[in-house]
């Protein structure tokens, strides 16, 4: 029983832990293009933070917290801001130099570089990496603890014996990878996890297409995505012509979702009956709205309008036989 507790003590332990990790994707193109020359993507735990390009020239954050960040601390926006500016010059020379090694002069080509590090938050362990890729495939990436460049492809030998000569610049990057990055990355926890823990309440609305049409409640904007969407009849859940929606991300890192109801055998009087309710993970009350025809946003009034000058409204005409029928 004790070696049992034991080792499932372990498995926990070990479980708890978690591996971080922060990226620079660096993007350049050669030739003629009508995308950028250059592009900079940073990403932490695979999530893009900020965006970097020729074109604009300027460090554009990806998340709200990012934003945060860079307002709280404007140094940080400046130093990858220059960075990025800085590895453009750089990143243009190496091109250079593979489209040279390679005896291309002409046709467009593509060359990646993902550097960066990952941070075991348990044991403090940290790992970098620098690899280079050309034209969609593998090329040459540096071995951080021999501190030698390693090339799969044997037409990348001569720029491996070159790389390697270069003993300078291999400290530099791993000073960049196994100490700078793993600062920045310790350094953005407490932003990201206040962001991750933080809880934002919906705005919940009722949508129809058509009078004929169920009526949609969408809640937009809440936050974090454990959430749940229902329709009521006298205060119990129902799911006989409710149709639920999958929670989807919007473009500001909040949630939105939809849940329909078939209206079109209620009766007019028995509407109030009805009711949407909303639950987020953080709330400890519901949102509930109640299903009212005049709370309810329509495409369709103005041609409802249109349609009833001219010899009366085809919705309306659905809406009375609707009426009539129950």
């Amino acid at each position: 029983m004790m070696k049992m507790f034991i080792t499932l003590f372990f498995l926990c332990h070990a479980a708890s832990a978690v591996k971080h990790s922060l990226k620079w994707i660096t993007t350049g193109i050669s030739g003629k293009t009508n995308l950028p020359e250059f592009v900079v993507t940073a990403s932490m735990d695979n999530v893009d933070l900020w965006h970097c390009d020729s074109t604009k020239r300027e460090l554009e954050p990806k998340q709200e917290w990012t934003r945060k960040l860079f307002k709280f601390r404007p140094e940080l926006l400046q130093f990858h801001l220059q960075r990025c500016l800085f590895n453009q010059q750089f990143f243009k020379a190496h091109m250079d130099v593979f489209k040279q090694r390679l005896n291309q002069t002409e046709g467009s080509h593509i060359l990646q570089r993902i550097g960066g590090c990952e941070w075991d938050d348990e044991s403090d362990e940290v790992k970098g990496f620098e690899q280079y890729g050309y034209d969609g495939e593998d090329f040459i990436s540096l071995d951080l603890k021999t501190g030698t460049w390693v090339a799969p492809k044997t037409q990348a030998a001569v720029i491996k014996h070159s790389w390697d000569a270069d003993k300078e610049r291999i400290k530099y990057i791993q000073q960049i990878f196994m100490s700078w990055f793993p600062k920045f990355l310790k350094d953005y926890m407490p932003y990201r996890r206040s962001f991750l823990q933080r809880t934002e309440r919906p705005s919940v609305s009722f949508l129809q297409k058509t009078p004929s049409s169920p009526v949609c409640c969408h809640a937009t904007g809440f936050y974090p995505d454990r959430a749940d969407l229902f329709w009521r009849k006298d205060g119990e859940e129902i799911h006989e012509g409710v149709e639920k929606g999958q929670i989807l991300p919007n473009h500001d890192g909040t949630f939105q979702m939809s849940s329909e109801l078939n209206v079109s055998l209620i009766k007019h009087e028995d509407w109030r009956r009805y009711d949407c309710v909303f639950q987020l993970s953080g709330l400890t009350e519901d949102i509930v709205s109640m299903l009212d025809k005049t709370q309810i946003q329509t495409n369709w009034d103005g041609l409802e309008k249109e349609e009833s000058s001219s010899g009366g409204s085809r919705a309306s005409q659905e809406e009375f036989s609707l009426a009539e029928n129950s």
